[in-house]
């Protein structure tokens, strides 16, 4: 069964004739009749009385509400696609990491909102693993995440490398690590340490570092804001790993300080002759999406914004660059 049928049953019926009926679909009155027969095929039942005027036998009689409704959910779901592919769509759903919406969103977002007036943009800060999920379950359109290859693999999604930022240690004014210029891991290593709680990558990328370094992490902590990170290192000893996006606000804080990490010393032949396979701890912020919804344009423009302006915002912002 084929919708071309319903509608040529429901011009019939309608009509009560099948010439009238061709010239309603614009089709030729074999193509009528070709289309009832086969439809009476399908069903195993006669559905008019050809006679002067076509009328519905009983089956027919039977079919045409359900044929009605049929073809007008088809009228709906394809008036709805048209207008997707036309970029008529009521809303935009972006999930970034903390930084992102903070620091390097804002100037872009007005750009597309004067773009595309009547698409309400919803954007909502997450952590990157959850907000990898909620886009694999469709309940976002954009991600800008620290990448995590093991939530991006799957053949739908596509990336955009955007930049990558240095991890950073967060410490107050007065810590004995501000004595150092650049931290050494080994030092580093002595103090307690703050991380994100489970679901955000950066608790990942940190405890995976201290890994590869055979280095103990001395967790007391886990926490979710960056306020609460900068709340809680003011008060003392207790130190935190963030990437650049996540300090901006504490270089500005009398109360707080930052350093950066100082180059682990062991590196192999091919670390020296490649620097960007170098043990140097660093994170990359990638826009991720998929494949079918870089075909609507609100979505595909949204991403050509992020991806033209995005890294400029921060490289506006960080001396310190590693990028691609």
């Amino acid at each position: 069964m084929r919708i071309e049928q319903l509608q040529a049953f429901l011009a019939v019926a309608d009509t009560g004739n099948f010439g009238q009926a061709a010239k309603k679909c614009g089709v030729t009155q074999s193509t009528i009749s070709r289309q009832i027969q086969s439809l009476e095929q399908d069903l195993g039942i006669g559905l008019f009385h050809r006679t002067a005027q076509a009328k519905l036998t009983v089956g027919g009689a039977k079919l045409l509400p359900r044929a009605q409704k049929i073809c007008q959910e088809w009228s709906k779901a394809s008036q709805e696609c048209t207008e997707l592919v036309a970029g008529k769509q009521p809303e935009l759903c972006v999930a970034a990491i903390h930084s992102v919406c903070a620091h390097y969103l804002p100037p872009i977002l007005p750009q597309f909102c004067s773009d595309y007036p009547k698409i309400q943009l919803r954007v909502t800060a997450l952590g990157s693993d959850r907000a990898l999920k909620v886009l694999r379950d469709g309940l976002i359109d954009v991600a800008i995440v620290m990448n995590n290859r093991l939530l991006t693999t799957s053949g739908e999604m596509t990336i955009q490398v955007l930049y990558e930022e240095k991890i950073q240690v967060l410490m107050a004014a007065n810590h004995p690590l501000t004595l150092y210029k650049s931290v050494p891991l080994i030092e580093l290593a002595q103090y307690p340490q703050i991380v994100f709680k489970d679901g955000y990558g950066m608790q990942r990328l940190v405890q995976e570092w201290f890994s590869r370094q055979n280095i103990e992490l001395k967790t007391v902590m886990e926490l979710n804001t960056l306020d609460a990170f900068r709340g809680v290192v003011r008060q003392g000893e207790i130190v935190a790993l963030l990437p650049h996006g996540a300090l901006i606000d504490s270089m500005s804080d009398p109360t707080l300080a930052v350093r950066p990490l100082t180059q682990p010393p062991d590196l192999s032949e091919s670390e020296i002759v490649n620097p960007r396979k170098q043990n140097s701890f660093s994170r990359q912020v990638v826009l991720v999406t998929t494949s079918d919804r870089l075909q609507i344009p609100p979505i595909a423009h949204f991403c050509d914004l992020v991806q033209k302006n995005l890294k400029n915002n921060y490289l506006s912002t960080s001396p310190l660059v590693s990028s691609y």
